[in-house]
């Protein structure tokens, strides 16, 4: 019975390191700090109080820094929790 722990170890650790994975972006996509520019303005409070930037577009499309997902209609979100982001955009296109 010992053999299959490693085994079982490896399934179940799999899934949540390719999913971290998934949540940062990666250098090559991310433009640096300052780079892009949001066309669109403004922020919300979230849940927690936060002070967070409304989903907005970037003059070139590049990944503004900060961003935690890209909304369907190619906007990008700043939310700091999955529940309800892009829920005005279309939905999540995907997470970054």
């Amino acid at each position: 019975m010992l053999r299959f722990v490693p085994l079982i170890l490896l399934l179940c650790a799999a899934p949540s390191l390719s999913l971290a994975q998934n949540r940062e972006p990666s250098a090559s996509h991310t433009a640096p700090a300052g780079a892009v520019t949001l066309v669109e303005k403004g922020s919300y409070l979230n849940r927690e109080g936060v002070d967070v930037h409304r989903p907005a577009h970037t003059s070139t499309g590049a990944i503004p820094s900060g961003a935690t997902a890209q909304c369907r209609d190619g906007s990008f979100s700043f939310s700091m929790s999955r529940r309800g982001t892009c829920s005005h955009h279309g939905g999540v296109a995907r997470w970054l």
